[in-house]
């Protein structure tokens, strides 16, 4: 069970997300507060273990269910706007922001899409931000040619239509017990609408694109064998982003959710070690 504070953000296009709360630190009282961005088809209760060495190290952490997702509203696997999902994240920041202690910094860490929203949210609002973690972002979904014409044309004929996301299972880590709960959870779905997978697509590029202009100090982590998202595509931002800005690591033995792995130590001590020391918490 995982120990978190449930509540409800209802953003300006009347959404209303489910957020959670781990009860360890309180956000207003953190040096640092982590905002976990889930990934396509999921929903974040899923990050519960990743949240339990977050806060066993000392930092505040908040997750939310995305549009579509979990037990937040709307069409699974759907979004009414382009740019719906980064205009929620934005949006649970200037919330998160309300709440934190003066000076107290906040790292959003994505994964998958989360990770293609956390980042195309860094490009929009650098400022709103102190750091950003990506795990396997969607930065290169490795579409064929036909997909990519398809793309080009379905969100403008059909927007609202929902197929299979193509996301295997089996494909998300080598650990059996993982797959299967994954598999038996309700709350995971596969469906994903044309104008979802346009964002993913374009909006992946864009990030691309934008690399050499990187601002936000950045940790992207991503699986070397991963067949749900293209690895070349943060291997080509990272070839682009400056040094300084971007640190990054690649797990060949390691599959798509590599927090999620068995042998997943090496990948948490980096995020410890990115993530630096905890200061004091203030009163």
């Amino acid at each position: 069970m995982h120990q978190a504070t449930t509540s409800y953000l209802t953003v300006a296009d009347g959404s209303r997300l489910s957020v959670w709360d781990y009860r360890e630190t309180a956000i207003h009282c953190a040096d640092t507060v982590v905002l976990l961005v889930h990934g396509l088809g999921e929903h974040q209760g899923r990050y519960a273990q990743l949240a339990k060495h977050l806060t066993g190290w000392g930092y505040a952490v908040r997750s939310y269910d995305q549009v579509g997702h979990g037990v937040s509203t709307g069409v699974r696997g759907g979004i009414t706007r382009p740019m719906q999902l980064v205009e929620h994240l934005l949006a649970v920041i200037q919330a998160t922001r309300t709440q934190m202690s003066a000076g107290a910094k906040l790292i959003v860490l994505g994964h998958s899409l989360g990770g293609l929203v956390a980042a195309r949210t860094a490009m929009m609002a650098a400022s709103s931000i102190d750091g950003l973690v990506l795990s396997s972002p969607a930065l290169d979904v490795g579409l064929s040619i036909l997909q990519r014409v398809l793309l080009a044309t379905l969100p403008y004929i059909a927007p609202t239509m929902r197929v299979a996301n193509g996301l295997n299972p089996d494909e998300l880590s080598h650990d059996a017990m993982v797959v299967a709960a994954y598999r038996e959870d309700s709350l995971c779905h596969d469906r994903i609408s044309a104008r979802l997978a346009h964002f993913i697509w374009s909006q992946g590029a864009a990030v691309r694109r934008y690399a050499p202009l990187w601002s936000v100090r950045t940790l992207l982590l991503y699986s070397g064998q991963d067949q749900c998202v293209n690895p070349l595509g943060s291997q080509r931002f990272v070839q682009l982003a400056p040094k300084k800005v971007v640190s990054s690591s690649v797990f060949h033995s390691l599959k798509h959710e590599i927090f999620n792995e068995a042998d997943s130590d090496l990948v948490l001590n980096l995020l410890r070690t990115w993530l630096g020391p905890v200061r004091p918490l203030q009163p």
